[in-house]
């Protein structure tokens, strides 16, 4: 038998095999209207249908929703190892109140948050009679306060300083499209090249907003942490856990490649491809919910409380 050919992953032909010139299918043929429907299929009939974003009729119901989703998201983040004292912090506008927002209490680890546990915050910062009665996190005031003014359509915005994209924010820069997820992170990723110190004044929170722009929905601080935005808490803390997972490959990567590997990352026009589906506030929302169902399973439910 003849010797095989050696798989060389960096021949633009591996194996020796002729490689034909991929080829996307048009989005604009398929048969769906919403990026979500893209990404499932049910029966043949049609009865079976996937749960997207909840629509609600009553701001006072939508409320109650909005504080179960956020007390999840910080149980999630509690899970992947984010706590650090008193740092990090989400908010989300208050449906009955939209010039107040809900947020975490002071120095209260994220694995402990439950729906009663949460605070209303006013527009000028301070804790008002219809929440947790409560200290906040002045930096989350200032930081969250200048983006949501900025923002207007913007529900949730994430922050705290995890320790991968902590140690990418060091660099300065933003990821690199090295895999299928990250392309969410495609033309949606600012990078924030300052750092001032711990914020407590609303300038810090205003150059943060002006360094997301007007449509980003994540950014890189230099030196800190990490922000997102979402249309949902869900997507919001989803894209955080994601970033933070894509700045630990971008290390991996970049200490393979000091030691000659060469580094390929995803093309512009593939990576813009895939976002047009993977990045849309529906597609990241669903993708949060099998993380809300599974902290619902393992803690029967206590954070809803």
């Amino acid at each position: 038998m003849a010797p095989q050919p050696l798989l060389n992953a960096h021949d633009g032909a591996p194996n020796g095999l002729e490689v034909k010139p991929k080829a996307h299918t048009e989005l604009d043929d398929l048969p769906v209207d919403n990026p979500i429907d893209r990404l499932w299929r049910g029966d043949k009939e049609g009865t079976i249908q996937l749960e997207g974003m909840p629509v609600f009729d009553d701001p006072y119901q939508e409320r109650e929703w909005v504080k179960e989703h956020m007390a999840a998201a910080f149980r999630y983040w509690g899970k992947l190892g984010f706590g650090e004292g008193a740092s990090g912090h989400i908010t989300v506008r208050d449906p009955v109140l939209p010039d107040h927002y809900w947020m975490n209490p002071f120095a209260v680890h994220f694995s402990s948050i439950t729906k009663s546990k949460l605070v209303l915050v006013s527009p000028d910062g301070y804790v008002t009679k219809y929440g947790a009665q409560r200290p906040i996190n002045t930096a989350g005031y200032w930081i969250h306060s200048e983006i949501h003014k900025a923002r207007p359509e913007v529900k949730a915005i994430a922050h705290c300083h995890s320790t991968n994209a902590s140690a990418w924010s060091a660099f300065g820069r933003p990821i690199d499209i090295l895999q299928q997820d990250a392309s969410i992170f495609y033309d949606n990723l600012s990078v924030y090249n300052e750092y001032s110190g711990i914020v407590l004044a609303s300038e810090e929170g205003t150059n943060i907003a002006k360094a997301l722009g007007p449509k980003n929905r994540t950014c890189i601080l230099r030196n800190h942490g990490l922000v997102t935005l979402g249309t949902t808490v869900d997507e919001a803390v989803y894209l955080y856990g994601l970033l933070d997972k894509h700045c630990k490959i971008q290390l991996m990567v970049e200490a393979a490649a000091a030691n000659g590997l060469k580094k390929v990352p995803i093309s512009d026009v593939d990576a813009k491809y895939n976002a047009d589906t993977e990045a849309d506030p529906e597609s990241l929302y669903v993708a949060f919910q099998a993380e809300y169902e599974l902290l619902v399973e393992e803690t029967n439910g206590v954070f809803l409380k």
